[in-house]
Formats: structure tokens, C-alpha cells, sequence
């Protein structure tokens, strides 16, 4: 099979000649693991099932709104960066880990929120969309693009306690931020649909590690409807279009309601949070699975026989021959992960 095949054939819950399976590393991890893998990059060296392409892309002369007046207390520090929605980012010494200073923060009148320069992505260009999907099915390979956050943009943008405040409070505040990143989201996802992707992928962190970060009938009310109408964008042009959805924690909640608008592939279905045979008892065939993998249990502290071990588990008891599985670490695997563990992860997927 090539990466197509496998991938559509996993995502359909067809036969594969392998269980597709990724990771992604810290850079100080990516550098021992380039070095173990005589110099080339592990994505290559493992062969990875992954695969990206472009999506909108601004006029080359379009400015970038100026944010600096948001930050003016921390414009000083060498560690403090801006980034293209406005948050900023204060690094503390802790790998790839920020801290939020959130542009809105101290917003006290809904004109505070009208006047700010939210990013829109009317009018983008979808030069060489078609043509990346085209070029990435004649090498066998499948064309997938992230579409983006709702949630997270909106609470980065906002602070996250005045964020969920706001949803209960002032509901509007929230709700003029969501609908914001809503609209680029449905430009985005029509515009891979038009391009014949086979794959759009989108996501908010909603959940902790127990459950989720408010009321499911909250998540109902605000984000549900909003998700659905950029998958229902997708759809109406390229129906059979496949939908990844990223929460990290415990979404046990709302699984239904997920497959429900049209996701079709969740990540990264953490066992710390939820076991994995649960969801797929739950789901059946209606949610496949990209993740599994623990990476607070088995990546960081298990053996390598661990990780052989948890491989053969999930490909054995969630049928991953048959479709349906994805395997990868449920999240970028950090500097303490031994190298040894990451080889035979892909070592036992491959057997």
C-alpha cells in the first residue's frame, strides 16, 4: 500500500498492510533522535505516515497588524515574543512551554473587542492548493491540512478565566471571538475541500485530564454548533472529505456529539484519560483513532518491552489491521523519553 491507500483504508476501517503510526519530538529530542538516525530527519528515516499541505495564503502585501501596544510591559524582554493572532509568549527556561499574556486581558468594554485587529482570512489566495494535493496523490500520498482552533484562539485572545467568565456572563464577549475564528474556519475548510484534500483537521483543547473545562450543555450551546458548520462547509463541497478532531483529557461527554456534525478521526484519545477500548466500544466504527499511545505513562517511564507491549495490545484489541487505528504518542514526546522506546515503537508497528 502506499501512504493514500493506508491512510484511506485506515480511516474507512479497511484492511491495511500496517497500522499507520507518527511522532513528533521536542527539539532536543529531535536532534538525538536525527543523530541515532544517521543525520536524516526521523520523519524520513521511520518513514512516517504524515502528510501536509498548504492552505490559505495572505496577499504578499497585506501588513501585519502591529500588537505592540498590548504588550508594552514585556516588549523589553529578550525571552517575550508576539505571536500572529497577538498573544504573547514569555518563555520560562521549560522546553517549548509559554507562558499566555493575552492581548484582551484587561478589556473592560466591548469596543475594546470590535477595535481590536483580529486576522481575517477573507480574500486569501488558494494559489496552489489543487496543485499540492495533485503532486502529493501522484507520489501515493494523501493531502491533508490543519484548518485551526475556535476555542483556544478565542480564550488565547481574551485570558482564559476572563474567557470562560465571559461565557457565562457576558456571553456576547465570547461569542463575537468565536464567531471571528468560526468564519476563517469555514473559508479554510471549503477552500480544502475545493482543492480535493482528503483530509481536514481542526481541534480545542476543551478537556482536562477528569473531564471537561465547563458543562457539556455549555460546549453544546457555544462550540458544537459552530464546529459543525465549518465540517458541513467541507462536506457540501467534497462529502466524503475525512474530519481529524484534537482534545487532549476526557471528552467522554461529548464522543457523540463529535461524530455527530462529521468528525471522523480523534486525537489523541489519551489512555491517562480515557481507555481506548471504552471509546471504541462506544463508537464502533464511526470514530477512528489517531493517538493511544501514552506519553505521561508508557513513552516517558516504561521499558521498551513496554511500549512492543502497548503496541501489540492496541493493534491486537482495537483490530488496528482492520482499520480504525493510527498509532502515535498522544502528544510531542519530551527530552526525558529514552530513544530506545521510540525505536521499538516503530519497530513493533512495523512488525
Amino acid at each position: 500500500m502506499n501512504r493514500r491507500e493506508r491512510f484511506l483504508a485506515f480511516a474507512n476501517f479497511e484492511t491495511v498492510d500496517r497500522v499507520p503510526r507518527s511522532a513528533g519530538f521536542v527539539e532536543s529530542l529531535f536532534e538525538a533522535m536525527k543523530a541515532r538516525c544517521a543525520g536524516q530527519d526521523p520523519s524520513t528515516f521511520f518513514q512516517m505516515d504524515g502528510s501536509w499541505c498548504p492552505g490559505l495564503t495572505p496577499p504578499a502585501e497585506l501588513p501585519s497588524p502591529d500588537y505592540s501596544a498590548y504588550h508594552q510591559e514585556y516588549l523589553s524582554n529578550p525571552l517575550f515574543s508576539i505571536d500572529g493572532n497577538g498573544c504573547g509568549h514569555l518563555l520560562h527556561g521549560f522546553y517549548h512551554f509559554t507562558e499566555y499574556i493575552s492581548p484582551l486581558r484587561n478589556a473592560e468594554d466591548f469596543r475594546e473587542l470590535e477595535q481590536y485587529p483580529l486576522v481575517s482570512n477573507a480574500g486569501w489566495s488558494e494559489a496552489g492548493m489543487r496543485e499540492a494535493c495533485a503532486s502529493q496523490h501522484a507520489d501515493g500520498n494523501y493531502a491533508g491540512m490543519w484548518i485551526g482552533h475556535m476555542y483556544e484562539n478565542a480564550w488565547q485572545v481574551r485570558g482564559y478565566e476572563p474567557f470562560l467568565t465571559d461565557l457565562l456572563t457576558q456571553r456576547e464577549w465570547a461569542e463575537f471571538l468565536l464567531d471571528h475564528y468560526c468564519a476563517n474556519n469555514v473559508r479554510a475548510a471549503e477552500a480544502g475541500a475545493r482543492a480535493g484534500y482528503d483530509l481536514i483537521s481542526i481541534g480545542d483543547d476543551v478537556a482536562n485530564q477528569t473531564a471537561l473545562m465547563f458543562q457539556p450543555a455549555l460546549w453544546r450551546e457555544v462550540m458544537k454548533p459552530r464546529w459543525a458548520k465549518v465540517i458541513a462547509a467541507a462536506k457540501a463541497i467534497k462529502p466524503n472529505i475525512h474530519v481529524w478532531y484534537h482534545s487532549d483529557g476526557n471528552i467522554w461527554e461529548i464522543l457523540d456529539d463529535l461524530v455527530e456534525i462529521g468528525v471522523t478521526i480523534l486525537n489523541p484519545v489519551q489512555p491517562e484519560c480515557m481507555n481506548p477500548i471504552d471509546v471504541r466500544k462506544r463508537c464502533g466504527k464511526r470514530l477512528a483513532f489517531d493517538g493511544c499511545m501514552g506519553t505521561q505513562t508508557t513513552f516517558p517511564f516504561g521499558t521498551a518491552d513496554d511500549v512492543r507491549r502497548m503496541v501489540r495490545y492496541y493493534i491486537d484489541a482495537l483490530d488496528g489491521l482492520h482499520g480504525g487505528l493510527w498509532l502515535s504518542p498522544t502528544h510531542v514526546l519530551e527530552p526525558e523519553v529514552p530513544i530506545e522506546n521510540v525505536l521499538a515503537f516503530f519497530a513493533e508497528c512495523d512488525r
